[in-house]
């Protein structure tokens, strides 16, 4: 008898144990920030299944939103369905139906099992936003962030939930954009890890994991190459012309490290190496440029305001 019920509580908490370490399933999913990035994390979501609340502050930002996901899966149907509108249409109606949109973040958070924040890129705004959010959602919940630049640990430290907080950063534009980010820091635990890299999945990307270190892997590789080809204009070593067609030809890039400085943001660009720069002041893959710390005080940063490195008509 005493071997039967030693053998069943060994039982009962190796099943607790298998319970405990089950990976979370994604089902229902709120994405904070109603912009591109955001926008664009909502429709792949809605579009592969998943319940989804597109959270923003105003219903005049989220009708934009809204148009902006209608347009962009017609644009996706076009090529999936070509030879079949009838399921196009059938496709777009049902990805609308999984999507719904709110002003009120708090309200929405209690039923959802993964919030994706994809807001203004700056460190104590986002810490406020996870730190109000912390007290509203289940205990269950993982919190993510779609920063490209800052640490995910110290966003996780405005919760007390640091072992399901994860980054999952997303590349715009995020329905054409294959690849996503997971980044793990040193308190995520291994399960929120891997039920993040499986709503990575489920949604049609291909997750690639990284620590949390500054700009993960894209980004740690491209900013710095994009600032050294700065510093090579700067000292006159060549034009930037010149560096735009050799990174083109003699790399394969489709753009050149101007052009894309310009298509990304000159300010977004400096905001970046700036945050690096103060977490490591003798790294000199992080050093500030004159000439970019000008052009943006110019104002002049980049496509969206017709001129940067290069002007626009």
């Amino acid at each position: 008898m005493a071997f039967a019920t030693r053998h069943f509580v060994r039982a009962a908490s190796s099943a607790a144990a298998t319970a405990a370490a089950k990976k979370l399933i994604v089902k229902h999913v709120t994405v904070i920030g109603g912009g591109l990035m955001g926008s664009g994390i909502a429709q792949v979501a809605a579009a592969s299944g998943h319940t989804v609340v597109l959270v923003d502050q105003s219903d005049e930002i989220l009708k934009k939103s809204t148009k902006g996901i209608e347009e962009s899966l017609k644009r996706v149907t076009k090529k999936k369905f070509a030879d079949k509108p009838e399921a196009g249409a059938e496709f777009i109606e049902k990805t609308l139906k999984n999507l719904t949109t709110s002003t009120d973040a708090v309200a929405v958070v209690h039923s959802t099992d993964l919030v994706i924040e994809a807001i203004v890129e700056n460190q104590e705004i986002k810490s406020e936003l996870f730190k109000r959010l912390d007290k509203f959602a289940p205990e269950h919940t993982i919190f993510a962030s779609n920063t490209s630049s800052l640490q995910i640990t110290q966003l996780a430290n405005s919760t007390t939930r640091q072992d399901r907080f994860g980054g999952l950063h997303f590349f715009n534009p995020v329905p054409m954009m294959k690849l996503v980010e997971v980044i793990k820091t040193p308190m995520t635990s291994q399960k929120t890890f891997e039920s993040l890299m499986d709503f990575s999945k489920a949604v049609g990307k291909s997750p690639v994991s990284c620590k949390d270190t500054p700009g993960f892997i894209v980004n740690r590789l491209l900013v710095p190459y994009m600032m050294e080809a700065v510093r090579l204009f700067e000292r006159g070593d060549a034009s930037k012309e010149d560096i735009d067609v050799a990174m083109k030809l003699g790399a394969g890039y489709p753009m050149g490290p101007f052009e894309l400085l310009d298509y990304v943001g000159l300010d977004t660009s400096k905001y970046i190496i700036d945050g690096w720069h103060s977490l490591e002041p003798n790294n000199p893959l992080f050093a500030p440029s004159p000439l970019l710390n000008k052009l943006v005080e110019e104002k002049k940063l980049g496509k969206k305001t017709g001129e940067g490195f290069y002007k626009y008509k």
